[in-house]
């Protein structure tokens, strides 16, 4: 591996990655509430968000380029922080319903103003966020305080005129979407007609408009007549990025269904199936859980469709049933601990998966807060690591490597002494330049190629 990175821009073969920001507190104790449960940029990149177990969305906004610093390119500084969900109580079933933000998705732009969806176990809710930086004043009913006045004192009329203030962000809820779910939300994806969503949950998937509370149309359910016969459930679903019919959805038993809405109004019937047949020799009792996919996301031109498993990632090509067109090791060295992994529940972590903006490299998390990246052109890989010791801001990132037995170089790690509480499960890549955004516990670390960060 030449210190040249996976990662770079369309007909650049590599980058160099390095810290460019890294928000969140270096506690040895970490809160539950703090812990990062999702990341996800805009469409445009100016605008990043993330979502906790607290049930909090904070968004960050990238600063302009000061004219003073042109090379200093502009951070993403905290636009505005609010409460997106509570924790509730269904008292029908006596469960508890956590606060925690399971995914967050930001709707295209229409006007001035941004929405986003964000959604818990149950309940979705669809956000507006506006800037507000003049308020009106001189009112003729209205004093000062806003108090209303005495009528007989009002002996002539004025005109309104807004004045400037200091920026407001504000954030409302414009709709809540409830009761549509009996199981677990696992993804929500905004469709390209700019009108409906769909969300899924282990067994089934609603399709809403996004004017509509009250009423969604399932398109998918895989919910058997008699629980018992349960074999598989949805782990996530995605609309496709130019067809506004086409979605798909993975499953627990590593296959993906396309489906048209075209086709019929419930969708259980696929229009392709993605299978890979299970190779012989590499059947264990863990086969089935670490080949449940955990996350599916098409490409930006929709011709391919990324996944991760708990070993690899994958591309499949949407003309190719039988096979994915690429296959990556993540961490093949957990091959042989699997059972360790098994028994702390590690093998059940949901990890997600990304492509760069033009398609041609892939990210991924793996444990002791490293991330994997894929470069599909020069077959390159690189293993880097999120962590405040060896991350100086601005320092190139070193690859990492992972040692089984054997000779060990210097820097290398041990398979044995990976901290499997450290994981990287939630990263979103900038949808056009190389800025990545990985949430590693209660931290979110932006990184930046250094070419990037120079040409600003």
């Amino acid at each position: 591996m030449s210190h040249k990175q996976a990662g770079g821009p369309p007909g650049e073969s590599a980058a160099d990655w390095c810290l460019y920001q890294l928000n969140g507190a270096a506690e040895l104790e970490v809160s539950e509430a703090d812990i990062i449960s999702t990341v996800e940029f805009n469409h445009t990149g100016e605008l990043l968000a993330t979502g906790d177990k607290g049930g909090r969305v904070v968004i960050f906004q990238r600063e302009p380029e000061s004219k003073n610093e042109p090379y200093n390119q502009g951070e993403y500084n905290v636009y505005s922080t609010f409460q997106s969900h509570e924790p509730e109580f269904d008292y029908l079933k006596s469960l508890e319903i956590e606060e925690k933000i399971n995914k967050i998705k930001w709707l295209p732009q229409q006007n001035a103003a941004h929405s986003l969806l964000s959604t818990n176990d149950k309940t979705i809710k669809l956000w507006k966020i506006t800037e507000r930086d003049k308020r009106p004043e001189g009112y003729n009913l209205k004093d000062e305080e806003g108090k209303l006045k005495d009528l007989s004192t009002v002996t002539s009329l004025q005109v309104p005129v807004l004045k400037p203030m200091d920026l407001m962000v504000e954030v409302t809820p414009r709709r809540i979407f409830a009761n549509g779910h009996t199981y677990h939300v696992n993804s929500i994806s905004v469709n390209s007609d700019c009108e409906t969503y769909m969300s899924a949950d282990d067994l089934r998937i609603n399709l809403w408009h996004l004017a509509i509370t009250d009423r969604s149309f399932n398109i998918v359910d895989i919910k058997p007549a008699n629980m018992e016969d349960l074999t598989e459930v949805i782990t996530a679903s995605e609309f496709h990025p130019h067809h506004c019919n086409l979605f798909v959805y993975s499953s627990s038993k590593g296959s993906l269904r396309l489906c048209d809405m075209r086709a019929s109004a419930l969708c259980d019937k696929h229009s392709k199936l993605y299978e890979e047949p299970e190779d012989p020799s590499n059947r264990s009792f863990f086969s089935e859980i670490i080949s449940s996919v955990s996350d599916v996301k098409f490409s930006h031109s929709g011709r391919y469709m990324l996944t991760r498993d708990y070993l690899t990632v994958k591309v499949w090509d949407l003309n190719m049933e039988t096979k994915p067109v690429e296959t990556y090791q993540v961490h093949d060295y957990l091959r042989s601990k699997l059972c360790s992994l098994y028994e702390n529940d590690c093998i059940f972590d949901k990890f997600e998966c990304a492509w760069n903006g033009s398609d041609s490299v892939i990210m991924t998390g793996a444990y002791n807060n490293f991330f994997r990246m894929f470069d599909r052109n020069t077959k390159r890989d690189v293993t880097l690591e999120a962590s405040r010791e060896s991350s100086k801001p601005r320092a190139i990132l070193k690859p990492r490597r992972v040692c089984v037995g054997g000779k060990r170089r210097k820097d290398d790690i041990s398979v044995d002494s990976l901290d499997f509480t450290k994981k990287i499960l939630h990263t979103a890549w900038h949808p056009t330049e190389n800025i990545i955004a990985i949430a590693a516990t209660n931290n979110l670390y932006i990184f930046q190629d250094k070419v990037n960060s120079e040409m600003h």
